[in-house]
């Protein structure tokens, strides 16, 4: 069920213990090969697919493009929010929905720089609205959410998401590939940002000149349709947790 196909009648009688699922990507650079849409492409694309799914047991909110990216600020075309201006939108969203009684809110992410901010969001949510109870805010980002190790095919060269890498290039390849440059000329770049196991703050071009991070060369539209059944799977599940949480206990 989609909130942007509604009116605000229809809204109001829709049960308030209904997930309400938002959305959150990116317009920013991915390398010289990928558009500058990819996340959001990717994130609608598994959002399609959970969609068929779970049929009316969630509402989807529209796919918030704007993303937290100005790591990615010195490629031409980007477009970002700073970090506190999207944490600040993304807990405007939240106030919204909980303001119009929806007590399961899931902030579905699709790009690796809208992590902290969203989950900062939702931590400082929660702290706001501490007398409610019954409240479940979450953030979910769809390639994090598989429980345990992933068992990957033999014929992929990552373990792991990066940026415009492998991962997304065959996802790319899997349902634009029009959108997809040439990639037998690019050079791998290191997944690691450096200084493990701390969190070290960077800037895409500290990583990377070209743009993209890990190893586009062995991408293939096969392996893209493979992530997109695993990632779907992996989403469809956990919302199904959100849906059967009784409202009372710490784990679902």
């Amino acid at each position: 069920m989609r909130l942007a196909e509604l009116n605000w009648p229809a809204a109001g009688t829709l049960s308030r213990h209904l997930p309400v699922v938002v959305p959150i990507a990116a317009l920013e650079q991915h390398g010289g090969h990928l558009p500058l849409f990819t996340d959001s492409m990717l994130l609608a694309e598994v959002v399609r697919r959970a969609e068929l799914e779970l049929g009316d047991g969630v509402l989807w909110a529209p796919l918030f493009w704007l993303g937290n990216s100005h790591h990615h600020l010195d490629f031409t075309g980007t477009l970002s929010a700073a970090p506190r201006t999207y944490l600040d939108i993304l807990g405007d969203l939240i106030d919204n929905l909980v303001k119009h009684g929806f007590r399961r809110i899931v902030l579905l992410n699709g790009h690796g720089g809208n992590i902290t901010p969203a989950r900062q969001a939702v931590f400082e949510a929660r702290q706001r609205y501490r007398e409610r109870e019954g409240l479940l805010l979450i953030e979910a980002t769809y390639w994090q959410l598989a429980l345990g190790p992933r068992a990957l095919p033999p014929e992929f060269t990552q373990i792991q998401m990066g940026h415009a890498c492998e991962w997304e290039t065959s996802m790319m390849m899997r349902i634009a590939p029009n959108l997809v440059g040439a990639i037998d000329s690019l050079e791998p770049v290191p997944l690691e940002a450096g200084f493990e196991p701390g969190t070290r703050g960077w800037l895409t071009q500290d990583r990377s000149a070209t743009g993209h991070i890990g190893d586009p060369r062995s991408a293939a539209p096969a392996k893209g349709e493979w992530l997109f059944q695993v990632f779907t799977g992996d989403v469809v599940a956990y919302l199904e947790r959100v849906i059967s949480w009784d409202g009372r206990s710490r784990l679902g």
